[in-house]
């Protein structure tokens, strides 16, 4: 069976690393992105290289009629791996209610909205695959600020909901859980360098004594999405070489 699967956030880092993760030729990736062709165009090189059909699509998440212009530019998925995020480190104590709802927007509302868009065609078919990407600030409380927290513990809350509502139609949902993945991102949002304290702390916290890449998390993905995980929904896995336990 051809799948046609949309991951969102494709550009670089984890998005870029389940895209090209979940590349092969009986596969259409459909990769989102926001102003940046460049990037998402050697993401979707490497996903031809695997045999790939490869669309890329442009929408900004913070825009509900966008969203719902992405689903519709989509066609449809069969897969859909809400991985996009709006990082926050606004501490509570300025945190305006502005910085709040942005990063709800993009966290919580773009992806209920894309399962929304989709989840009918899946029912259809009888078979469908939604993977949220979570964080384990979740279960750590940061060090991200309380916008982006608690948008992700939301987004937890969005898993459990749909599994329960989609799963007569064929339809798993679940989440996966994130730790302290080596991201340029997570360099870019800590001012460009990495804290060489922090790092020891969070190694020393993991049972898995390395730093964990994007890679890391493919073979979840690629089980979560797959025909023998039709058993498997409503459920948060933590790939995080064991900094927090569920």
């Amino acid at each position: 069976m051809t799948h046609r699967i949309l991951v969102t956030g494709a550009r670089r880092g984890i998005g870029a690393a389940l895209a090209t993760g979940l590349a092969q030729p009986d596969r259409t990736l459909l990769l989102h992105h926001l102003a940046a062709p460049d990037e998402v165009a050697q993401v979707a090189r490497q996903c031809r290289e695997r045999g790939a059909e490869v669309r890329t699509l442009e929408a900004d998440l913070s825009d509900p009629g966008a969203v719902r212009d992405l689903a519709v530019h989509a066609g449809p998925v069969d897969v859909l791996v809400n991985n996009a995020a709006r990082a926050s480190n606004v501490d509570i104590r300025g945190l305006e209610l502005g910085e709040w709802q942005a990063t709800f927007a993009v966290n919580v509302t773009a992806p209920m909205l894309l399962a929304q868009a989709f989840a009918a065609g899946m029912a259809e078919r009888g078979w469908g695959r939604i993977v949220n990407i979570t964080s384990a600030t979740v279960r750590l409380g940061g060090p991200s600020g309380p916008s982006y927290v608690s948008s992700k513990a939301a987004l937890v809350g969005l898993t459990r909901s749909l599994a329960r509502a989609l799963g007569r139609s064929g339809i798993t949902v679940n989440a996966i859980s994130p730790g302290a993945i080596q991201t340029q991102g997570e360099v870019e949002l800590a001012g460009g360098r990495e804290d060489p304290e922090a790092v020891a702390r969070t190694l020393a916290a993991q049972a898995v004594p390395r730093r964990l890449v994007p890679d890391d998390l493919v073979a979840a993905v690629r089980f979560l999405v797959s025909d023998g995980a039709a058993a498997t929904t409503g459920q948060v896995i933590e790939v995080g070489g064991g900094l927090v336990h569920r």
